[in-house]
C-alpha cells in the first residue's frame, strides 16, 4: 500500500506473498520497490488514479511459482484509496495466484 505521497507504508508479510518485500522499503517511494521493467506501467496507473481517471487496474502475468518451477497465473490488481469527498488518499496493490482456481469445474456448494 502507497499514501497520497508515493510512499510505502504497509503491506501483507505472509511468507506465502508472492513478491517479496524488504523491511527496508517501508517509507520509501514506490517507485525504488518495482522492476524497471514495470515501473512507467505502474507509474502511469497511480497518477491516472491520483486525478480521477481511474479506480481500478487488473491484470495477470505467468511466473515461475511451482515447485518445479512450473509457471503459474497471478492476478495483479491496484484500488485507488480515497476519502469521503473523493479525494485520493493512495493505493492498494493486490497479487495473488489464481492456477488452482483456473482449474475448477463443477460446483462446490457451501459446507460441501
Amino acid at each position: 500500500m502507497i499514501d497520497l505521497m508515493d510512499e510505502v507504508i504497509g503491506w501483507n508479510k505472509d511468507e506465502t506473498r508472492i513478491f517479496k518485500r524488504a523491511a527496508s522499503s517501508l517509507q520509501l517511494n514506490f517507485r525504488l520497490c518495482h522492476p524497471k521493467e514495470s515501473l512507467p506501467k505502474v507509474e502511469s496507473i497511480v497518477d491516472e488514479m491520483r486525478s480521477g481517471a481511474r479506480e481500478s487496474a487488473r491484470f495477470w502475468i505467468d511466473l515461475p511459482l511451482g515447485e518445479g518451477g512450473e509457471t503459474h497465473k497471478v492476478l495483479i490488481e491496484f484500488f485507488a484509496l480515497r476519502a469521503a469527498d473523493g479525494s485520493y488518499l493512495g493505493c492498494l496493490e493486490y497479487t495473488r495466484d489464481i492456477e488452482a482456481e483456473r482449474h475448477l469445474e463443477g460446483e462446490k456448494r457451501l459446507l460441501d
